[in-house]
C-alpha cells in the first residue's frame, strides 16, 4: 500500500507541475479543467490512505488487511486515471514543462543580445551614435530591457524578451546602415540640386500656357488653375530652402537630417511639377477636344454600346437597360452644350468622363451579378 501511495504521489506531482506550466503559458487550452477530476481522485485516494494508516498503524488484523487492500485498489485506480490523463496530453504537457523551465534562460539570453548590441554602439559604432536612427533605436532597446527586467510571469517575460531581441536587431540594422548614410546624403543633395534646376526650367512654360488658356478658351475651363503659378513657385522656393538646410546638415555631420530634408525637397518638387502639368496638360487636352470635339463623345458612346450589349448577352436588360438608356440621353445633352464662340470644353470633358465612370460602374455590377448566379 505504501509503495502504491508513493508511486501515485510522485506521478501526481509531475503531472500537476506540467498542468501548472500549461495553465501559465497557454491557459486557453483548458488543461486545468480536464485535470481537476483526476486530481480530486488522487486526493480522495490519498485521504483514504492516510485514514487507514492512522486507524490501523501497527495493527495486524483481518479488518486492517481488508482496509489496506481496499485503499491499495483505490490508489492503483487513481494512478491509472492519472496515467491515462498524462498519456492523452503528454506532448503538450512536456512541451509546457520545458518551455516554463526555459523562461529564465530566454530572458538571460535576450539581455545578453541587448548588451552585445549596446557595446557595439559604444565601440565600432561610436562615430554614428549621434545619428537619429541609431539614437532612437538605442533608446527603444533601453526601454525594452527595462520592461524585461520588470516583467513577472512566464508569458510577460517571454514577450518582453522577444521585444528586446527585436529592438536589438533593429539597433544592429541601424548601425549597419549608418556608414553609407553620408555617401547617400551627398548624392541626394547633388540630385536634388539638379532636379530643382530642371523643375525651374519646366515651370517657365506655366505662365505662357495659362495665358493661352485664357485667350483661347472659356474662362471656366481654367478657373481651378488660377493659383497654379504661385503654388508652383512656392513649392520650388521651399525645395530650395530644404536643399540649403540639407547642405548645412551634411556639413555638420548629420547625414540623416540631410536625407530627410532632401526627401522633403523632392516632395515639394513633385507638387511643383503637378502644378505645371495641371496647366500645360489642360491646354493640350482642350486643344485636342477643340480640334475634334466628337472624338471624346464617340468614345463614350462606344463604351455605352458595349455595356448595352453586355446587358443583353447576360440577360440583365430588365435590371440595367433603362439605366444605360438614360446615359445616352445624358451624352446627347452634354454634346448640345458645345455652342457659342467659346464653348466650355472643360465642362464637356468632365461631364463625359462622369458618364464614362458611371458606365464602368454599371458594367462592374453586371459582371458581379453574373458571377453570383
Amino acid at each position: 500500500m505504501v509503495a502504491a501511495f508513493l508511486d501515485m504521489d510522485n506521478r501526481q506531482s509531475i503531472a500537476a507541475a506540467a498542468v501548472d506550466a500549461s495553465a501559465e503559458l497557454t491557459p486557453e487550452r483548458g488543461i486545468r479543467r480536464a485535470w481537476e477530476p483526476v486530481r480530486d481522485g488522487c486526493y480522495q485516494a490519498a485521504t483514504a490512505y492516510l485514514a487507514a494508516e492512522d486507524r490501523f498503524e501497527n495493527v495486524e488484523t483481518p479488518a486492517a488487511a481488508a482496509a489496506y487492500e481496499q485503499v491499495t485498489r483505490q490508489l492503483v485506480a487513481a494512478t491509472q486515471t492519472l496515467d491515462e490523463f498524462y498519456r492523452t496530453h503528454r506532448g503538450h504537457l512536456e512541451e509546457s514543462t520545458a518551455m516554463l523551465a526555459a523562461v529564465p534562460q530566454v530572458a538571460q539570453q535576450a539581455l545578453q543580445v541587448a548588451a552585445a548590441a549596446q557595446r557595439r554602439v559604444q565601440t565600432e559604432g561610436a562615430a554614428y551614435a549621434g545619428y537619429p536612427s541609431v539614437r532612437d533605436r538605442g533608446a527603444a532597446l533601453d526601454a525594452a530591457v527595462v520592461a524585461l527586467q520588470g516583467a513577472r510571469g512566464a508569458n510577460p517575460v517571454r514577450a518582453a524578451a522577444a521585444r528586446v531581441r527585436e529592438e536589438a536587431a533593429a539597433l544592429e540594422k541601424a548601425l549597419a546602415a549608418a556608414p553609407s548614410k553620408e555617401r547617400d546624403a551627398a548624392h541626394a543633395v547633388s540630385s536634388v540640386s539638379t532636379r530643382i534646376a530642371a523643375v525651374q526650367t519646366r515651370a517657365e512654360r506655366l505662365a505662357p500656357a495659362y495665358s493661352a488658356l485664357l485667350r483661347e478658351f472659356n474662362a471656366a475651363s481654367s478657373a481651378d488653375l488660377v493659383h497654379n503659378d504661385r503654388e508652383s513657385r512656392t513649392h520650388i522656393e521651399q525645395a530650395q530652402t530644404d536643399l540649403q538646410q540639407a547642405q548645412k546638415a551634411l556639413t555638420a555631420g548629420n547625414p540623416e537630417g540631410a536625407l530627410d530634408l532632401t526627401a522633403a525637397a523632392r516632395t515639394h518638387l513633385v507638387d511643383a511639377e503637378a502644378n505645371v502639368d495641371g496647366v500645360t496638360d489642360r491646354l493640350l487636352l482642350l486643344r485636342e477636344v477643340r480640334e475634334n470635339p466628337r472624338a471624346k463623345e464617340n468614345e463614350i458612346r462606344f463604351r455605352l454600346r458595349d455595356a448595352q450589349m453586355l446587358a443583353v448577352n447576360r440577360g440583365l436588360v430588365r435590371e440595367w437597360g433603362s439605366v444605360l438608356d438614360a446615359q445616352l440621353e445624358r451624352i446627347d445633352r452634354i454634346a448640345g452644350t458645345l455652342t457659342g464662340r467659346h464653348p466650355d470644353y472643360w465642362a464637356y470633358v468632365t461631364q463625359l468622363d462622369a458618364v464614362s465612370a458611371f458606365i464602368a460602374e454599371v458594367v462592374q455590377k453586371m459582371r458581379g451579378h453574373t458571377a453570383q448566379r
